[in-house]
């Protein structure tokens, strides 16, 4: 987008929220008049002790009593302007971090896998708070400062047209400074907002991989990429802040010029008897607070390029793509008996890269299906597309014979439990975690789980048990302990089919033969799909399916595939031969 295109759009935020507008305006208006009555009551009563020996108290002291009434209203209306302004701007950041985190959670997966996580987290923080700094400013300064503008210069003209003729003549030099000024600092703070999330990005690649750094001495390395980045902050900071630095003096010399002009003009004009003192004391004042805001507005400039330049990447992240919608007669999934069939099922990640081709095949109810293969085979994309996280190119997978982009992907997405080789919890007890997929379980409900998982020993054995705290990298346990706390929320959930990828891959051998015995117990008329490396886990699968370059090349039972002598026979015997 424009940066006009932007600049509506954060406007367009305001329309929920007219009436403070309005009400802000109002508060607005009302001190920038109270400001301008000002120096018509200091020239009155410079005209009252004007000429020697002549002092008017009795005239001066109610001009005095109306002069302190006038600035103690002037700064109650300011305070209630300010207090509008800063409702609506937390009203748009709060706005805005809503529509982020919701277009997060309706992200299409290819979007967020292609997406730096560090990038993302500085769209949702330093990026909006840019955007309420830029605002705040801009909405307290910048309808007064303008104002201010239009009302100084309507009392000039009613004053002294000559005088005034003299602001109006030098005042477009300070737009033209400002604009000149404003399209340098733009393209700066855009760059500077940019770095700024390539080093959020960074950061936190860096300390959530910490161990990894550190294990393969990258910190030097880390420390480099880290300095470049920060160097390229510097400079683009530099540029943005020196252009923008720019401004005020700039349009200070321009306000010089102008109060200057004034004051010449102004005592050629008191001389020949066209203004008096005081008159000429009130357009003085007018002079100067209508060179004023011209400053207050080259520094709201400044912010509003800041701000445009972080509402961008924030609008950015808001457009982002959205999953495929189900389509309006879309099903709910209740019931299910778990036949699952492929049908020329093709997928690729990029055009040029296919990946799945042509897949068929039939699951009957209750089966376990295991999947086997190399590395990059297509495994998990195959789990991928189950779960509707990716969309078939070609052909369809079909559930109780129909097609399972009819059904919602909330509904399918329920049917299944997943318990994956990477672990993932979230910040909370580990009651939470467990109830994560059910959180109206009961307790009785959990420790039932955590039991058939064999996760409650080492539960029990810690400081508060199931309301202990841990974060979500679960520092405090073991990699295994984490994974059986991940498969004792499978095992709350119970659901209607199974999805196991690698699930016992970081559990000691006598602790996964009882884990294996709960999955047992737990796939009992469940459909499953198994995902494995160590095929010595898959033997008693109902159909091994054996992955090779995108493609199914052999099918069938452990024992049958051993006696074909084929590619799986080759991986088997590769596990108790020497490299």
């Amino acid at each position: 987008m424009t940066r006009k295109q932007t600049l509506f759009r954060l406007l367009a935020l305001l329309r929920p929220s007219w009436g403070i507008v309005v009400l802000s305006l109002f508060f607005a208006a009302f001190s920038v008049g109270l400001t301008l009555y000002a120096p018509i009551l200091v020239g009155q009563a410079v005209d009252l002790i004007a000429a020697p020996q002549q002092v008017f108290y009795s005239a001066l002291f109610p001009l005095l009593m109306r002069f302190v009434v006038v600035i103690a209203a002037t700064a109650l209306a300011q305070w209630l302007m300010t207090l509008c302004n800063n409702h609506l701007i937390c009203k748009i950041s709060t706005t805005l971090r809503q529509q982020e985190f919701s277009r997060l959670q309706q992200a299409a997966i290819r979007t967020i896998d292609q997406t730096s996580k560090g990038d993302t987290i500085s769209r949702i923080t330093s990026d909006i708070d840019q955007i309420s700094d830029g605002l705040l400013l801009g909405f307290s300064q910048l309808f007064t400062g303008v104002a201010t503008i239009v009302g100084t210069l309507g009392f000039m003209l009613s004053l002294h047209m000559g005088i005034a003729l003299v602001v109006v003549v030098l005042t477009p030099l300070s737009f033209f400074v400002a604009s000149v000024i404003a399209k340098y600092t733009f393209r700066y703070f855009q760059q500077q907002a940019k770095v700024r999330g390539e080093m959020t990005a960074l950061a936190e690649e860096m300390l959530g991989k910490q161990k990894t750094v550190q294990a393969f001495c990258y910190e030097d390395s880390a420390k480099e990429s880290f300095e470049l980045l920060n160097q390229k902050m510097q400079d683009c900071g530099q540029k943005a802040v020196f252009f923008s630095s720019l401004t005020n003096p700039c349009t200070r010399f321009v306000n010089g010029l102008v109060y200057a002009g004034v004051g010449i003009t102004g005592a050629f004009a008191a001389l020949s008897g066209n203004i008096s003192v005081g008159g000429l004391s009130c357009f003085l004042s007018y002079a100067n607070q209508y060179t004023k805001p011209f400053n207050e507005i080259s520094g709201i400039v400044t912010e509003l390029q800041n701000a445009i330049a972080s509402a961008a990447r924030v609008f950015e992240l808001i457009d982002t793509p959205i999953e495929t919608p189900d389509p309006p007669q879309a099903q709910t999934l209740q019931h299910i008996s778990g036949e699952l069939s492929l049908k020329e099922l093709s997928f690729s990640y990029t055009p040029e890269h296919p990946l799945l081709q042509n897949l068929n095949l039939l699951v009957q109810p209750g089966q376990h299906i295991a999947i086997v293969g190399p590395t990059g085979c297509g495994k998990t994309t195959l789990i991928n597309l189950l779960m509707r996280f990716y969309e078939p190119c070609q052909g369809g997978i079909f559930l109780d014979g129909t097609d399972i982009r009819q059904f919602t992907k909330s509904s399918l997405r329920s049917v299944w439990g997943m318990v994956l080789q990477d672990t993932w919890l979230s910040n909370g007890t580990i009651r939470e975690n467990i109830a994560y997929a059910n959180p109206t379980a009961t307790d009785s409900e959990i420790i039932a789980a955590a039991k058939a998982a064999f996760a409650d020993g080492f539960i029990m054995r810690l400081p508060k048990g199931y309301d202990t705290l841990i974060g979500e990298t679960g520092t405090e346990l073991s990699v295994g302990e984490k994974q059986l706390l991940c498969i004792a929320r499978v095992m709350l959930q119970r659901p209607s089919m199974l999805i196991l990828d690698e699930a016992t891959s970081n559990i000691d051998t006598r602790t996964e033969w009882k884990v294996q015995q709960a999955f047992d117990a737990l796939m009992k008329g469940r459909t499953t799909f198994v995902v494995a490396h160590r095929l010595s886990t898959i033997q008693n699968a109902d159909l091994i399916l054996v992955m090779n370059n995108g493609q199914i090349i052999e099918q069938g039972t452990h024992n049958a595939l051993l006696q074909q002598g084929g590619f799986y026979s080759q991986l088997y015997q590769s596990q108790f031969s020497e490299i």
